[in-house]
């Protein structure tokens, strides 16, 4: 399989039509015809159903799509980094992350490096665990940033001294408000909306001492502002780590859990991954002004 004809499948997947995709591609249509034919006859199965005026993928195109589309990216990635080698450093550094305040550690490390290095630059990939995750088992990432429980064996890490705080945002006309910490027993008969990333791991159902069909669960997220919105609706509580969501001036508010519930966090990379030297200056210059941010804390 061809990184060319991957790029022509691209091409039609995007456009939806051969006519337009050949165009683009500045080929004839006969002979993107060709190709694209060649290759469901290389794979031995059919990847686009093609109808009057509109191309549409089957499972398997759709999922090929997908799997051109990180190989693609891989290889422009190798690409950079090999003609970027040498003396002068510079690149692309890759950071997938969730939603936490902890960022803006990772974030002052790298306005710091590229003030010294003007020719690095950063990729900041937003995404759940298993987003992140995923994209680092194929190399799409140089780090992740991941909350909570991690697996040591799989990847090498650095454990962050910032920790996220679990709590609730609410509609400041909620009842709720009036307490300055939320207790387990204030939330059992609520109308929830959750994590899609919170699971027995993460510590909050032990928190609220119940099990998940005992509670009154009314959405999950991924990415707090959609939560936000729907809290704001009166769809229910939502829990939430501080410092996400700015309450200033809203209609909404936070508070924070009783007993505290907290999350650490990690950086984390593949096993024995061989880094770019713009990855491995920023490896350094984090560890040191992490160590300058416990001392100050």
């Amino acid at each position: 399989m061809e990184l060319r004809v991957l790029q022509y499948f691209l091409a039609v997947a995007k456009e939806q039509n051969i006519s337009a995709a050949a165009q683009s591609l500045h080929l004839t249509q006969p002979t993107l015809s060709r190709q694209l034919k060649e290759l469901e006859e290389q794979l031995g199965k059919q990847l686009m159903i093609r109808g009057n005026r509109k191309i549409t993928l089957t499972e398997e195109g759709m999922l090929l799509r997908k799997r051109a589309e990180e190989i693609l990216d891989l290889v422009g990635r190798t690409e950079k980094e090999v003609m970027q080698s040498g003396d002068t450093i510079s690149g692309d550094i890759y950071i997938g992350t969730g939603e936490t305040d902890g960022m803006r550690q990772i974030a002052k490390t790298a306005n710091i490096l590229q003030q010294s290095y003007p020719n690095i630059h950063f990729h900041i990939v937003s995404g759940d665990a298993m987003d992140v995750c995923e994209r680092l088992d194929k190399g799409l990432l140089d780090f992740g940033i991941l909350l909570g429980d991690i697996d040591k064996v799989k990847y090498n890490y650095i454990e962050l001294p910032m920790k996220d705080t679990w709590g609730v945002l609410m509609r400041c006309n909620s009842p709720l408000t009036k307490k300055e910490c939320i207790s387990p027993e204030d939330l059992w008969d609520k109308p929830l909306i959750l994590s899609r990333q919170v699971d027995n791991k993460s510590g909050l159902y032990r928190w609220l001492k119940k099990e998940p069909n005992e509670l009154y669960t009314v959405a999950t997220y991924n990415l707090i502002y959609n939560a936000s919105l729907m809290v704001d609706e009166g769809m229910g509580y939502a829990f939430a780590l501080d410092k996400l969501i700015n309450t200033t001036g809203s209609t909404l508010c936070f508070r924070p859990l009783k007993p505290q519930l907290k999350l650490g966090m990690y950086l984390v990379w593949k096993k024995y991954q061989t880094f770019s030297k713009a990855a491995e200056l920023f490896l350094e210059n984090l560890q040191k002004n992490l160590t300058d941010y416990s001392d100050e804390s």
